[in-house]
């Protein structure tokens, strides 16, 4: 493990496992924190993992912000100094997908390859949300009794947070298993980073200025998605439409972390796209 001091002198969590070409992943939420433990271990053998907790999460040092897509920008740029590396693939996950495509538009000599996993586009927040919202709510009250539990619980509470997590899953049987393993350890949700940063979000994306960034980024580009995620999967057809370079992979048989559910299939797209 360890220690990146960013320019503002916040100390980031950070590790660095694997061998061969460098990836670093940049995890989702906003808010949560490092969950690429099991990617990390699939692609021991392709490449250099480099893995960190965003600013004020997780295992990184509390701190008062500022929480800002470009603030994020640039602690994933001293990460990657940290380390040495001139270039590198990204791999962004959800938010971190977000994060991962802006640091790509922002320093886009400095990316070897993007790959992109089960973001929502660069759309504005109307092309998905609504229908994230009812799918969720529907999944979730497959089970009746894990919605009433999950509606009076508080915000930050680990089980809700679990049962707010086991929607991801397409695996029903397995999901409340899979979503536990994520909250294990549990840092806690930054709720004001959350707040923050998808808010920003709301405010910034869709615009045509940022359609036409996308359109001229001169980079190699992979897009995965589990095809069961509750995220409508046509809104990264924004995305894949604008870029120059892109291929995409849907794994059936997966929701939204599809390396949970099909770590094969995920394995070998990223393997192909870190070794282009």
């Amino acid at each position: 493990m360890e220690t990146v001091t960013t320019d503002d002198g916040v100390r980031l969590w950070a590790s660095r496992s694997g061998r061969g070409e460098p990836l670093v992943l940049c995890h989702g939420g906003p808010g949560l924190w490092d969950m690429f433990e099991d990617v990390a271990a699939t692609l021991a053998d392709t490449a250099s993992v480099v893995r960190w907790d965003q600013r004020g999460c997780g295992r990184s040092e509390r701190c008062a912000g500022p929480w800002t897509t470009d603030r994020f920008v640039a602690d994933l740029d001293a990460v990657r100094r940290h380390f040495g590396l001139d270039r590198t693939a990204l791999l962004g996950h959800s938010w971190g997908a977000q994060l991962a495509l802006s640091y790509a538009l922002a320093h886009p000599d400095r990316v070897s390859a993007l790959v992109y996993v089960a973001g929502t586009g660069i759309g504005p927040d109307s092309d998905w949300h609504g229908a994230f919202e009812e799918n969720f709510l529907a999944r979730l009250a497959e089970q009746p009794e894990r919605l009433a539990r999950w509606r009076e619980l508080p915000e930050g509470d680990r089980e809700r947070a679990v049962l707010q997590w086991s929607v991801e899953f397409e695996d029903r049987a397995l999901a409340l298993e899979h979503a536990g393993r994520m909250a294990d350890p549990w840092f806690g949700v930054n709720a004001e980073c959350n707040k923050a940063l998808n808010g920003e979000r709301k405010r910034i994306w869709g615009t045509p200025e940022l359609y036409a960034a996308c359109q001229a980024l001169d980079l190699p580009v992979l897009i995965v998605d589990g095809e069961r995620d509750i995220r409508p999967r046509s809104a990264v057809d924004s995305l894949e439409r604008a870029l120059p370079d892109v291929r995409r992979v849907i794994l059936p048989d997966a929701g939204h972390l599809p390396w949970v559910e099909d770590p094969k299939g995920f394995g070998e797209a990223v393997a192909t796209a870190v070794r282009y």
